[in-house]
């Protein structure tokens, strides 16, 4: 990213990272494709890595075309199944291997339940529906009991993103990964008051950034290529 001809950058190109000779990074944060999950009857187990659905599939098709004409330097990806299927059809175009890095999974739902069971079996109904509730106004981690908490995931979330970001700097690079880890990254960035304060939809591009010190959102939820003259492939 370079610097115009004809005059200085001024405070807004230095505060957004723009119009500047700086080495700045290009991170594309990617949420997965649809995962073929039963919610409601699924075991904790289940839940956690699932793969995509036939939807999912399409969803990660019509990513990788859609970046197949974009520069990429490097594609990372959580270690979970939905996140790795998705990057391949990224990377199958522009013959990069994908670099796993096993913290940019999603937050740990109910990670300390017995995974052979639902949740609504250990909890109760009642209770699961107490949480349920709460999530919905609070939209914090911690209102899951035997979960991550809120801080050990942005923590290891934020920490994985900047490990991606170091290990490619002032190059272009893709990281597919979920919507939790894109609230903590994003909500970080701007000072967001949830741990959930945006819903990515399902292969959603948003662009964030990074150079002299700072990260600065340029694009959130774009999913301009999942809208087709065959259909509209859109999901949560």
């Amino acid at each position: 990213m370079t610097q115009r001809k004809g005059r200085s950058p001024g405070v807004f190109d230095k505060a957004f990272l723009t119009g500047i000779e700086e080495e700045v990074t290009e991170v594309l944060l990617v949420r997965h494709a649809q995962q073929e999950a039963d919610f409601e009857r699924a075991t904790v187990a289940e839940i956690i890595n699932p793969p995509l659905s036939e939807q999912g599939r399409q969803q990660a098709n019509l990513l990788g075309e859609a970046l197949s004409t974009s520069h990429i330097d490097a594609v990372f990806a959580s270690p979970l199944l939905r996140a790795v299927e998705t990057a391949e059809a990224i990377t199958r175009h522009h013959r990069l291997d994908i670099q796993q890095i096993e913290d940019l999974r999603e937050v740990e739902i109910f990670r300390d339940l017995p995974g052979d069971k639902r949740a609504s079996e250990s909890l109760g109904d009642d209770l699961l529906e107490a949480v349920r509730l709460r999530m919905l106004n609070e939209r914090s981690w911690d209102v899951y009991p035997f979960s991550e908490s809120s801080f050990d995931f942005r923590k290891r979330s934020i920490t994985a993103v900047e490990t991606a970001i170091a290990r490619a700097s002032g190059e272009r690079i893709v990281l597919v990964v979920h919507g939790g880890v894109i609230n903590a990254y994003i909500g970080d960035i701007i000072g967001a008051k949830y741990d959930m304060f945006f819903r990515p939809a399902h292969t959603s591009v948003n662009v964030v950034v990074a150079g002299g010190g700072r990260r600065v959102l340029r694009t959130l939820n774009d999913t301009h290529h999942l809208r087709t003259g065959e259909g509209d492939f859109l999901s949560y």
